[in-house]
C-alpha cells in the first residue's frame, strides 16, 4: 500500500510531463510507413515485370507509321484545297469580267479586261525565274513551312477580289506566279520524303537505318509507288470542286448558245486563237453583288482551311539535325546546285516530258475545254467537261499501282499512246459550232484525255522518285528542275493562244514523239549501266554552337586568328599523325628482334598491317562534322592508342 501510494505522488510530482505510453508505437509506425513509401518508390522506379519493350517499341514505330499516312493525306487535301479555290475562282472572275456589260455596270471605264491580260501575264512570267530562288525558299524555310507560306500567298490572291483594283489584283497575280514552283516541288520532295520516313518506320530494326545511312537501293520504291498514286488520287479531285462555282452561280446568268456563238463559224482543227466571232455579252443578268461576295467569302474561307491543315496536320519532312544540314552547305552552293544537277544525263533526257506535261494539262483545261468542247456545246457546258476531266484524271490515277509489279515505263508509254491517238484524232475534227449532238464524244475524249494526263502526272512524279530514292539530300533540287520545265511549257501555252489549232497540236505531237524518243535513250542507258554525273554536294559548314557540335565560339576572336588557328591544328595534327607512325614502327622492330624473325619487321609495315590495326594515323576532321561527329573521332582516337600499346 505504501508503495501504491508512492507511485501515486511521484505521478502527481510529474504532473503533465509524463510521456504517453503510446508514443513508441507511433514512432514504429512511421518507421513501417517510410520504408513501405520506400519500397513503392522501387517498385516504381525499378524494372517493371509486366513491361515488354520490344511490344512498345512496335507500338511506338506503328503510331510512327500512321503519322505519315496523316502527312500524305493531309499534304493531299491541302493541295487539293488550294487549287480548288485558286481555279474556281480564276474561272469566275474571267467570264465576269469578258462580259462587257458587266465591265460597264460594275466598273465602267476601270479597264478590267486590261488587267487581266496583265494579271494572267503575271501567273505565267513570274515562273520563269523560279529555278532561281526555288531550292533556297526551300531550304530556308523547310519542306513543310514553304507549302505553308505558298498556301497562304493564294489566300491572299483570294482576298484581293475582295476590291478589284490594278494595285490589288496584279501583285496578287505575280505572288501567285512566284509561289508555283516553290509550291509543287515541295510538295513533290514532301511526298517522296514521306515515303522513305515509312520505309524507316517499317524496318527500323535494320542497322543501316538506326545508323542512319542511305537507303539501299530499291529499298522504299514501293512506297514512292503507293504515296504519289494516293496524292494524285486525291488533288485531282480540285477540278471538279472548281467548277461549284461556275455552275452554282454563273451558270443561271448565262445567255443561250444561240445568243453566245451567233457569230462563230468554225470550231476544232480550223480555227485560229480560242474561239473567233465569241460574243462579248454571255451574261442576260448580272449576278448580285453581295452573293459574289458570299462566294468569295466561302473560298477565302477554304483558303484558310488549307492554311491550316499544312500548319497543324502535316509534320516535318526532315529531322532538325538534317534540316540543319541541308541549309548549312552554304547559300550559294545551293544556288548552283540545281544547275549543276542538269548535267545528269537522266534529268536532260527527261526534261522533254516535263515540257509536254506542262503543255497537256494547260491543253486540256483551255485549248480543248474551249476551243473544241465550248464552240460546239456552248458555255454552259464548260463546267461538265472539266468536270469529267478531272474525275477521270483522279480515277485513272490508281492505275500508277501496277508498277508494283509491272515495269516503271509503263505509265509513261501507255499515256504517250493514248495522247498520241487523240492528237491525231483531234487534227482532222472540226466540228460544226451549236451542235449539241456531239456531246458524247467530245465527254469521251475528256475521259480519255484525263486518262493519259493521269499516267503522264503520275508516272513522272514517279519516275523522280525512284531515280533518286536514295538521295534525300537532292530531291528538291530535282522536283524544282523539274516543275521549272513545266513553268516553262505554260508560258509558252500562254504565248501561243493566238496560233492556229493546228500549230498548236503539232506543237505538242512533236514535243510527245520528243518526249517518248528522249526516254527510251534513258532508260536503254540505264539497262546498260552507263554511269550518270552526280554534282558533289558539300560537307555541311557549321557555325559550331550549341549542344550538337561540343565546341566553343569566341565571338571576340577575328577572321585572321581563326585561320592562324586552323593552319596551326593542322601541323599540329600532322606532327601527331608523323610521332604515331614513328611509334608503330618502333613496336614492328621491337617484336621483330625479340622473335628473331625479319618478316615482323616487315609485316609492320605492309598494307595488311595498316588495314587491320594501323587506321588509326589517318587524317580526320578537326571541327567534328563527319558522319560520327565528335563521339566518331573519340572513337578513332581510342582505336590508335589500342594500336600503339598493342
Amino acid at each position: 500500500m505504501e508503495a501504491t501510494g508512492i507511485d501515486e505522488d511521484l505521478a502527481g510530482d510529474a504532473g503533465g510531463d509524463v510521456v504517453a505510453p503510446n508514443g513508441g508505437v507511433n514512432e514504429l509506425h512511421n518507421v513501417g510507413e517510410e520504408d513501405n513509401m520506400q519500397g513503392q518508390m522501387e517498385e516504381f522506379l525499378g524494372p517493371q515485370a509486366e513491361y515488354n519493350e520490344e511490344e512498345e517499341e512496335r507500338k511506338y514505330y506503328r503510331r510512327k507509321r500512321l503519322g505519315v499516312i496523316k502527312n500524305v493525306v493531309a499534304a493531299s487535301v491541302g493541295a487539293m484545297i488550294v487549287y480548288s479555290v485558286y481555279m474556281g475562282l480564276l474561272q469566275m472572275q474571267l467570264i465576269l469580267h469578258y462580259d462587257m456589260t458587266y465591265r460597264e455596270v460594275k466598273y465602267s471605264n476601270l479597264g478590267l479586261e486590261d488587267i487581266d491580260r496583265k494579271m494572267l501575264m503575271g501567273i505565267n512570267v513570274t515562273p520563269i525565274v523560279g529555278l532561281l530562288y526555288t531550292p533556297i525558299l526551300i531550304r530556308f524555310l523547310g519542306t513543310k513551312w514553304m507549302m505553308f507560306l505558298a498556301s497562304g500567298i493564294y489566300a491572299f490572291f483570294v482576298s484581293t477580289n475582295y476590291w478589284e483594283r490594278y494595285y490589288t489584283l496584279v501583285p496578287s497575280a505575280v505572288a501567285i506566279g512566284v509561289a508555283i514552283v516553290p509550291l509543287w516541288a515541295s510538295l513533290g520532295n514532301y511526298i517522296t520524303r514521306m515515303a522513305q520516313q515509312y520505309y524507316e518506320y517499317v524496318n527500323y530494326k535494320e542497322e543501316h537505318v538506326q545508323e542512319q545511312r542511305k537507303l539501299p537501293k530499291g529499298a522504299c520504291h514501293k512506297y514512292i509507288i503507293l504515296f504519289q498514286s494516293v496524292f494524285h488520287i486525291i488533288f485531282y479531285l480540285s477540278l471538279v470542286f472548281a467548277e461549284l462555282p461556275m455552275g452554282l452561280v454563273i451558270n443561271g446568268c448565262l445567255h443561250d448558245n444561240s445568243h453566245i456563238l451567233n457569230n462563230v463559224r468554225s470550231c476544232g482543227a480550223n480555227i485560229s486563237g480560242v474561239i473567233p466571232g465569241f460574243n462579248t455579252t454571255v451574261l442576260y443578268k448580272l449576278p448580285r453583288s453581295m452573293l459574289l461576295i458570299q462566294v468569295e467569302s466561302i473560298l477565302m474561307a477554304f483558303a484558310f482551311l488549307s492554311m491550316i491543315i499544312f500548319l497543324v496536320l502535316c509534320g516535318p519532312a526532315y529531322r532538325p539535325t538534317e534540316e540543319i544540314d541541308l541549309r548549312s552547305i552554304g547559300w550559294g552552293n545551293i544556288f548552283q546546285l540545281p544547275f549543276k544537277h542538269l548535267r545528269d544525263y537522266r534529268l536532260r533526257l527527261l526534261c522533254p516530258f516535263f515540257i509536254y506535261s506542262g503543255f497537256e494539262g494547260l491543253f486540256a483545261i483551255t485549248g480543248f475545254s474551249l476551243s473544241y468542247g465550248v464552240c460546239v456545246l456552248g458555255l454552259k457546258s464548260l463546267w461538265l467537261l472539266i468536270v469529267v476531266y478531272g474525275l477521270s484524271c483522279s480515277v485513272f490515277s490508281s492505275l500508277s499501282l501496277c508498277l508494283l509489279r509491272l515495269p516503271r515505263w509503263l505509265t509513261l508509254v501507255g499515256g504517250a499512246i493514248v495522247h498520241l491517238v487523240l492528237l491525231l484524232t483531234l487534227l482532222a475534227f472540226s466540228p460544226s459550232p451549236n451542235t449539241p449532238s456531239y456531246q458524247g464524244p467530245l465527254l469521251a475524249i475528256s475521259v480519255l484525255w484525263g486518262l493519259g494526263s493521269a499516267l503522264n502526272k503520275t508516272g513522272v512524279s514517279t519516275l523522280l522518285g525512284i531515280l533518286y530514292a536514295e538521295e534525300k539530300e537532292r530531291l528538291d533540287f530535282v522536283y524544282t528542275i523539274s516543275h521549272w520545265w513545266q513553268a516553262i511549257a505554260i508560258f509558252i501555252v500562254y504565248l501561243w493562244s493566238n496560233l492556229p489549232m493546228r500549230a498548236k497540236l503539232s506543237i505538242l505531237l512533236a514535243t510527245l514523239l520528243l518526249a517518248c524518243y528522249c526516254y527510251w535513250v534513258m532508260e536503254r542507258r540505264l539497262a546498260r549501266n552507263v554511269p550518270h554525273r552526280l554534282p558533289r554536294i558539300p560537307r555541311p559548314r557549321h557555325k559550331v554552337k550549341g549542344y550538337r557540335y561540343l565546341e566553343e565560339d569566341n565571338s571576340d576572336e577575328s577572321d585572321s586568328e581563326k585561320s592562324g588557328e586552323e593552319d596551326r591544328g593542322d601541323v599540329e595534327e600532322m606532327e601527331e599523325m608523323e610521332e604515331e607512325r614513328n611509334v608503330v614502327e618502333e613496336v614492328g622492330e621491337e617484336e621483330a628482334e625479340e622473335g628473331g624473325q625479319g618478316a615482323g619487321a616487315q609485316g609492320a609495315d605492309s598494307p595488311r598491317a595498316w588495314r587491320g590495326g594501323g587506321e588509326g594515323p589517318r587524317y580526320r576532321p578537326r571541327d567534328g562534322h563527319g558522319r560520327n561527329g565528335v563521339n566518331g573521332e573519340q572513337k578513332t582516337e581510342q582505336q590508335e592508342e589500342e594500336t600503339v600499346t598493342g
